[in-house]
């Protein structure tokens, strides 16, 4: 593949060029504004913008915790949790009550076999007149029928648990049956009232002066309907109690004792019309077991968004830093490189926190790569809190706004052009080279590509084999094998979950068709892909429908830095939205810096100068100074100009060779690092990348 070098930088001396004329410009910078906290969006459903859902989440701190409600007039602290004391949060909401019992190994039966589902359980448990009960609830659904569709659901999962019990809909309407002046005497009228049939919670509501206040709740009515007859119900069997809908302006925490986890743990379920639930370490650490017990700064709020739970993580803005500089590069590369890093991360960050209308609603940026991966305290380190605190405040600006200062792993050699990510993306963008992306190959074996004696081919690593000086009729070199049960792999790296093309052992030789290094962030083979395969993954991402059949498959057009632009199959372009999409709709691509080899044919230059195509499954006569022969596709070893050679396969097949990771637009990690360690300090590196920019401190 030919990669046309836009600028080099070499020494102390960095060239820039101008963004490609005829580049459309998105708005690529925000007004500088100093942001002291941030949002970070862990749990949320946004649909097809983000998705990450859970029943509960599980927090606990080495410290104590403060549980309280988060309101236009502040923070309220309402209950405290000793240090490393754990407990639950969900939110009110539409659910399926599955089963009520005695029977606590019934209960955690069922509740491990709904655990392996969609449909997450939660497993409460109750106190009655005549001893505890167990509850088993599945859920948040984001409407009352998505809810009464997954009871079906459940009932089918857990029919031999139900015992005649049917599951039924659950939802966020609730009688209160008045106030209580302590925790004890409303968990004892809670009990009352179980006692004699009804569902009853305690439930904890913040009152107008900041304060709180012990109620009872009756009921989970999924509509008003059920709420009337459940008013009904409990009036004529209980009417000494006063009872009134629950007001779902005052923020409130149904609380209960959950035993999901195998021990008995306070829950804590938010209730009320755009309440936010606020978990507070008082400036220690807050561990959350569903984010894989990661532990992170600052505080949780928890809320309801689509019928779901929505946790953000808010914490100082720079502190939120340390996590995600130590998240996306390695701590142990030099200062500059960790400098970049921050200041990039820093640009991003702010940019999209200052955005008039965040694309993520109640939160700033998410905890994935989809913004920047943030791994919470476990990805600090020293040398990353130094880098951060080096360059505290410090942004990109361009025309004295942030910069949104997208990076990639490694960009290849070469930097993408904004016309060859998403069409555009403003003119602090250009393609410029990255020759310190080769860093990360240093140390990695080399790979042979090899042709076995059965016709098969594959690949195996060099320090598994060894070459025997002696070569083929066409100059192929021969390897022989030096080490038992050699693994011949399909592509040129390790992968536990593929199984080898075959296994040598010491003694058994190969025909060497060409020398890679090992499939990684600079240097990848990715295949090869069957017509059906490709077709799959293209589905719904082209706005005509990709051919049922691919035969034929092409990169038609490139970028300024070589990167695919269009790519036609069957002659048919394949109208992707923009061309990083392409990632994606090949199956999952490093990046579009590739070629693509079909490698059930080859193509013939004839003396005259036309070219003919050859199939694995059609032969060619070849006319040799011995004479003529027929050669048949398949199995054919052809080798181009550079001696570099390939095995015909009978089949249709696609291979794609590239190089680099992600998207290549702006910094490349790796090319930083490479001009860090070649003397260049951070404010050159960024300026290098992001074109005719300032590096301002706010």
């Amino acid at each position: 593949m030919t990669i046309p070098k836009v600028v080099s930088w070499c020494g102390k001396g960095l060239m820039t060029v101008a963004l490609a004329a005829g580049c459309f410009q998105l708005s690529g910078t925000a007004s500088a504004l100093p942001v002291d906290q941030i949002r970070v969006g862990m749990f949320m459903d946004l649909g097809s913008t983000y998705k990450s859902t859970t029943a509960a989440v599980t927090l606990t701190s080495s410290q104590a915790l403060t549980i309280g409600f988060n309101t236009s007039s502040g923070h309220s602290s309402l209950v405290t949790l000793g240090a490393g004391e754990t407990a639950r949060f969900s939110v009110d909401g539409f659910r399926v009550k599955v089963l009520e019992t005695a029977d606590s190994s019934a209960a955690a039966a069922a509740y491990k076999k709904l655990a392996a589902t969609a449909d997450k359980p939660i497993l409460f448990t109750a106190a009655t007149s005549g001893g505890q009960v167990y509850q088993l609830y599945t859920g948040n659904y984001a409407s009352e029928q998505a809810a009464s569709t997954a009871a079906d659901r459940v009932a089918k999962a857990v029919s031999s648990f139900l015992n005649g019990q049917t599951p039924a809909v659950k939802g966020a309407k609730h009688l209160s049956a008045g106030t209580y002046a302590s925790e004890a005497e409303a968990a004892a009228a809670a009990t009352s009232v179980k006692s004699a049939g009804f569902d009853a919670t305690l439930a904890l509501e913040q009152t107008t002066d900041g304060g709180s206040r012990y109620t009872v709740w009756i009921g989970e009515a999924a509509n008003d309907g059920e709420l009337s007859a459940l008013r009904g119900s409990v009036s004529a069997k209980l009417p000494q109690l006063s009872l009134s809908d629950t007001d779902a302006n005052i923020p409130a925490f149904m609380v209960r004792q959950d035993v999901s986890l195998g021990q008995a743990v306070k829950h804590y379920q938010l209730s009320g019309n755009e309440a936010k639930g606020w978990i507070d370490s008082g400036g220690s650490d807050i561990k959350v077991q569903e984010r894989s017990s990661r532990s992170y700064r600052g505080s949780m709020e928890i809320s309801s968004l689509s019928g779901q739970l929505a946790l953000v993580n808010v914490l100082p803005f720079e502190q939120y830093l340390y996590s995600v500089v130590g998240g996306e590069v390695p701590s142990s590369w030099s200062a500059e490189a960790l400098k970049a890093q921050a200041v990039a991360a820093r640009s991003y960050a702010e940019f999209q926190a200052s955005s008039q209308s965040s694309r993520f609603k109640i939160a700033d940026v998410v905890d994935t790569t989809l913004s920047q991966a943030y791994n919470g305290i476990s990805s600090e380190a020293a040398s990353v809190i130094q880098a951060v605190d080096a360059t505290q405040g410090e942004v990109i600006l361009k025309d004295g706004k942030v910069v949104e200062a997208v990076f990639s792993s490694n960009a290849g050699g070469v930097s993408a052009d904004p016309s060859e990510v998403w069409n555009s993306g403003g003119d602090a963008f250009a393609s410029v080279a990255s020759e310190g992306d080769e860093a990360a190959v240093k140390g990695q074996k080399m790979w042979y590509h090899v042709l076995l004696s059965n016709g098969a081919n594959g690949y195996v690593r060099e320090d598994n084999v060894k070459e025997t000086g002696t070569f083929t009729g066409g100059g192929l070199a021969k390897i022989t094998v030096t080490a038992k049960d050699t693994n011949v792999r399909p592509l040129p790296q390790i992968q536990s979950d593929e199984a080898p093309v075959a296994k040598l052992n010491p003694g058994e030789t190969a025909v060497v068709l060409e020398t890679v290094p090992e499939s990684g962030t600079y240097a990848w083979v990715r295949g090869p892909y069957t017509s059906a395969q490709l077709s799959k993954s293209l589905q719904g991402k082209t706005a005509t429908p990709a051919p049922s059949s691919i035969l034929t498959l092409e990169v038609t057009q490139r970028g300024p830095s070589g990167r695919a632009t269009e790519i036609k199959a069957n002659g048919q372009i394949l109208d992707v939205k923009y061309p990083d999409l392409f990632r994606s709709a090949m199956n999952g691509l490093p990046s579009t810096l590739f070629d693509i080899v079909q490698t059930g044919s080859y193509t013939v230059l004839s003396a005259n100068g036309t070219t003919s195509k050859i199939t694995g499954s059609s032969s060619t006569t070849v006319l040799s100074a011995s004479g003529q022969s027929t050669l048949q596709g398949g199995g054919t070893v052809v080798m181009n100009g550079d001696r570099n050679a390939r095995s015909i396969d009978a089949g249709t097949g696609f291979m794609f060779l590239g190089r680099g990771n992600g998207h290549g637009l702006g910094l490349s990690q790796w090319g930083a690092k490479g001009m860090a360690d070649a003397g260049y300090g951070y404010q050159e590196i960024l300026k290098h990348y992001y074109q005719n920019v300032t590096i301002t401190k706010e």
